[in-house]
């Protein structure tokens, strides 16, 4: 949907690198970690192809690259704490996907930022940590 996928590579941020980074928080469910990292990349791929996942994490990187990257004067270089919109972004993909609970998911990589999500900028962190923890979230709920 969108090539969001491929719109995400090209920032660096591959489907591998999303499940790397939603594994270094999981929490053991019943589910070995293969089997959850397997689950977990299924997941996130079905979700790249949802138009409302697909729309927002577009949404996030169109900004980015206008705020974050060719207005170097924006003043959200340094993720102020101001700056609401990609945490509602963030939290929109992962309530999206996984629903109430995603939310609380949502904060633990947000705050945690493991793997790729810390070297991205203020919005796709926010975006691609929503879609993480939409689909662990997710994971979790079905594994119970």
């Amino acid at each position: 949907m969108f090539g969001i996928e491929e719109r995400l590579r090209e920032k660096g941020v591959s489907v591998d690198s999303m499940v790397a980074s939603a594994m270094l928080l999981y929490v053991p469910h019943g589910l070995g970690a293969e089997d959850a990292a397997h689950k977990i990349r299924e997941k996130i791929l079905k979700y790249l192809e949802d138009p409302n996942v697909a729309s927002l994490l577009l949404g996030a990187i169109l900004l980015e690259d206008e705020l974050f990257f060719r207005q170097k004067d924006s003043g959200i270089q340094d993720d102020p704490v101001f700056l609401l919109s990609d945490e509602i972004i963030g939290m929109a993909i992962a309530e999206c996907i996984g629903g109430t609970y995603a939310r609380f998911e949502f904060t633990r990589y947000d705050q945690k930022k493991p793997g790729i999500l810390a070297t991205l900028g203020p919005f796709l962190d926010d975006a691609v940590a929503g879609l993480i923890a939409g689909c662990t979230s997710r994971l979790y709920s079905e594994c119970c």
